[in-house]
């Protein structure tokens, strides 16, 4: 008699130590930084709405950056 295939459950997973939870998009100096060359490109290829708008989006999450990172800090 042939033994059944164990599946991995995900407490088992998390019990060993070996479970990763999926990461869409990394933090937020990660995406500032995307932003920021997503910014560039678009401003050398003269779509500047597209070039603004990423770089605001940059500028705000560098702001939220440092904002947790000072809170963070002071806990």
């Amino acid at each position: 008699m042939v033994a059944p295939l164990a599946i991995p459950t995900i407490s088992s997973l998390t019990q060993a130590g070996s479970f990763v939870p999926l990461q869409l998009g990394g933090d937020l100096l990660g995406l500032a930084v995307l932003f920021l060359i997503l910014a560039l490109v678009a401003a050398v290829l003269g779509a500047r709405g597209v070039a603004g708008l990423s770089m605001d989006i940059a500028k705000w999450l560098v702001i939220i950056f440092v904002v947790l990172a000072v809170v963070t800090f002071f806990l």
